[in-house]
């Protein structure tokens, strides 16, 4: 070597600084089987390679911050000019000045060193001054005798094999373990673990291909799987640099400089291409846990389906040959992991369906008493917990002004513009609108420190109400894939449709109740009857049913009772009954019999209603007077005639078919005699087919029985209807399956 212009030489060239020269050091002392020493001017080990170790004798630790001169005896003829008589700057003797028995101008010498037993080795040294800071030296030595150096380089030639061996085993064994892999979790956890132990390294990490970008599904080994990013955009991290490069690619990050040092937070290293010297800057978010890593693409049909990193938590050199043992792996995964992308696909997509089926039977279950709003949330709360998420319900007034109580601030008003987010976005009336932290309203949840990589889920308006939430996950977290997308459509579809037929149900409801209130309880005072009715409603819902009940007063000391029941529930069926007391009221005010009235009727509802309803009717009319009752008992239960004293019970048998169902029917009258005291008992089919828990029916028996119990010595008439409902709900524990109406008629004064 020459003197100063010899020095380690150095051509810098962009991406190639101070950091590159280190680590080329580096890499240089594991590939070179001669032993090397960096020392200082005063003599003390700066650096060493376990080569070095081994030829001195000392443990590679101890090397450093060790005296050179201990390693090698000083030979009598040059120990007289180790008393400082070399001329400053001599490099010849420079090294005879700090005790050592071999010039450092890099010339070849033959020395004797200390060998492990005490004695001295023959050893070749050449040592020179480099271009560094302070006083620096590189010492390379080999041994001296041909036999020693050739077996030196032996031995490192069979570690090399040895490693090769290594390698290809545990490739070997990747094949071998995959092709009887039963499931996706099996595959990926045989190779991950068989890839970082082959490989030597400290962890591997899978990443799989979907719609928007690579998808975290693996990791293995002694890493932060916290710090290891869940989902990369395609091109915005290291695997644009393997897609480039079509191959498996050796990296490196960086040591951070000085002034990045300074600024604070690292948002980007730079990462070495250990192939090309290429320097690329990416987010520090976006970087696996290592500082040495080989980033493998598995290839499929041309398309990148999935990115294996295999990495070093410390500065690793990585020889060519494992990047491209890797590559041969990643060739044979290829349609393995194709087969299990599609495998996991399936699986998710099986799975958010059996969650919705769920979801849906929990939302399509609520009780007439439960608020549907609520229940929709909570089984939204329960989605976005599938989807390990967060919910946010939206509020939106017509100004289009949004509130919401987020996960971390609390209550607060969002600037955003909902319609600029959810446009293109909308089929059939929804839309779920995918947004991030790069989008407006993503934007306005990050400066919040929010979550905020999800989606918007419209549900358009519902009873005069815009209904709109939101699914959260943290920022950088990984984004709602096309499945997820897809199974939050049918969520918000359904929970809609649930909130859109619940308030159907609430205004159907209402207008039942209005139909039946004002038809059904009215029961006109007549002069010689004393008059009861009951009603009790099967559901919470009061008023919703078909069964009525009437007492019209008529000229001539007369009246028409009618009790009815309308098959069916809600509008259609108060509708119907509501029809049925004003036709029955017209035609007893023309003075018809009672058998003329519900033919006529009959041909009145085969032509009034929409769907196939009928009716059970009793309708009677009395005659004071006369003392007597005519009925048309048509398809209903027959009334009781208490008579008085309770004395016997007479039944009012003469039955019709129903009303409503067919045309043609024959209609028939019955007639019974009426003394003073006399009580007719009117009721509908929900009283005698009431049941108790073990499925009993309460009977015509038992009503009868009842009536008798409550007619008999020491009772009232007051009361007598309220008394007999009181058996019935007691009997049934107060769970009605139909509704119940009762009317009782005392007959006074007659003649």
């Amino acid at each position: 070597m020459a003197k100063a212009k010899n020095a380690l030489a150095r051509h810098h060239m962009e991406g190639i600084g101070e950091g590159s020269l280190v680590g080329t050091l580096s890499r240089l002392l594991q590939l070179t089987s001669d032993a090397v020493l960096i020392f200082d001017g005063a003599g003390r080990v700066l650096l060493a390679n376990e080569e070095a170790a081994e030829v001195f004798a000392c443990a590679g630790d101890a090397l450093v911050g060790a005296e050179v001169a201990a390693f090698f005896p000083v030979l009598e003829d040059v120990s007289g000019l180790a008393d400082g008589s070399a001329r400053e700057g001599d490099e010849a003797l420079a090294g005879i000045r700090m005790g050592l028995p071999f010039p450092v101008d890099g010339t070849s010498t033959p020395v004797m060193a200390r060998a492990a037993d005490g004695g001295l080795r023959s050893l070749m040294v050449r040592c020179e001054s480099v271009q560094a800071p302070g006083e620096t030296y590189l010492l390379v030595a080999c041994p001296g005798d041909a036999e020693t150096a050739s077996d030196r380089g032996q031995e490192r030639a069979t570690e090399d094999l040895k490693r090769a061996n290594r390698r290809l085993s545990g490739a070997f064994n990747i094949v071998l373990d995959t092709l009887d892999a039963k499931d996706v979790g099996e595959l990926f956890g045989r190779t991950l673990k068989s890839l970082y132990q082959t490989m030597e390294a400290d962890a591997t990490v899978v990443y799989l291909a979907g719609s928007d970008g690579l998808h975290l599904r693996g990791v293995s080994g002694d890493v932060e799987v916290a710090r290891v990013p869940r989902f990369m955009h395609f091109g915005q991290a290291i695997d644009g640099v393997a897609a480039r490069a079509g191959r498996a690619v050796r990296l490196r990050v960086a040591a951070p400089s000085g002034d990045a040092l300074r600024k604070g937070r690292l948002t980007l290293r730079e990462v070495i291409n250990e192939d090309t010297r290429e320097v690329v800057k990416i987010q520090s978010r976006l970087l696996p846990p290592f500082t040495s890593f080989v980033v493998v693409p598995v290839w499929f049909d041309g398309q990148v389906i999935a990115i294996i990193e295999v990495g070093w938590k410390r500065q690793h050199p990585v020889l060519k040959e494992d990047a491209r043992l890797l590559d041969s792996v990643a060739r044979y995964l290829a349609v393995q992991l194709a087969g299990a992308f599609a495998t996991l696909q399936a699986q998710r997509r099986a799975r958010l369906d059996e969650t919705l089926a769920d979801l849906r039977e929990e939302v399509l279950g609520l009780e007439d008493d439960e608020d549907p709003h609520k229940a929709i949330v909570c089984v939204m709360e329960d989605a976005a917990d599938e989807l390990e998420a967060a919910f946010v319900e939206l509020e939106v007034d017509e100004g289009g002004a949004v509130r919401a109580e987020l996960p971390l601030t609390g209550a607060c008003e969002l600037s955003c513009d909902l319609e600029e987010v959810l446009d293109g976005h909308e089929s059939d009336g929804i839309a779920v609108a995918p947004l991030s932290g790069d989008t407006g309203l993503g934007r306005a949840l990050r400066d919040l420190g929010e979550p905020c990589e999800g989606v918007l889920l419209d549900g358009g308006v519902v009873a005069g109400k815009r209904r709109c939430c939101l699914m959260l996950r943290p920022d950088g977290a990984e984004p709602f894939d096309d499945v997820e997308q897809a199974f939050l459509a049918r969520l918000i579809s359904c929970a809609r449709d649930v909130a859109r037929g619940e308030q159907a149900h609430i205004e159907n409801r209402r207008i039942s109740q209005a139909l039946q209130t004002g038809m059904r309880n009215e029961l006109q005072a007549v002069d010689g009857i004393t008059a009861q009715g009951v009603y009790s409603s099967a559901t919470a819902s009061a008023f919703v049913g078909g069964d009525f009940y009437d007492l019209i007063r008529l000229p001539e000391r007369r009246a028409c009772v009618i009790m009815g029941d309308v098959s069916g529930k809600g509008i259609e069926a108060a509708s119907v009954s509501a029809a049925v007391k004003t036709a029955l009221g017209a035609y007893a005010w023309e003075g018809l019999a009672p058998a003329r009235m519900v033919r006529a009727l009959n041909d009145f509802l085969l032509g009034f209603s929409r769907v196939e309803t009928f009716a059970t009717l009793f309708v009677g009319i009395v005659d004071l007077g006369a003392a007597t009752i005519t009925y048309c008992s048509a398809g209903h239960p027959p009334a009781i005639l208490v008579r008085a004293g309770a004395s016997e019970m007479t039944l009012l048998d003469v039955q019709s078919g129903v009303v409503g169902a067919f045309k043609g029917i024959a209609y028939q009258d019955g007639v019974a005699r009426l003394s003073e005291g006399d009580v007719l008992l009117l009721y509908t089919d929900g009283t005698t087919e009431a049941r108790d828990g073990s499925g009993a029916f309460f009977g015509e028996q038992g009503l009868r029985d009842m009536v008798m119990e409550e007619s008999g010595p020491g009772k009232t008439y007051d009361g007598f209807l309220d008394r007999l409902l009181a058996h019935v709900e007691d009997f049934t524990g107060h769970k009605l399956e139909d509704d119940v109406a009762m009317v009782s008629l005392r007959f006074d004064a007659l003649g």
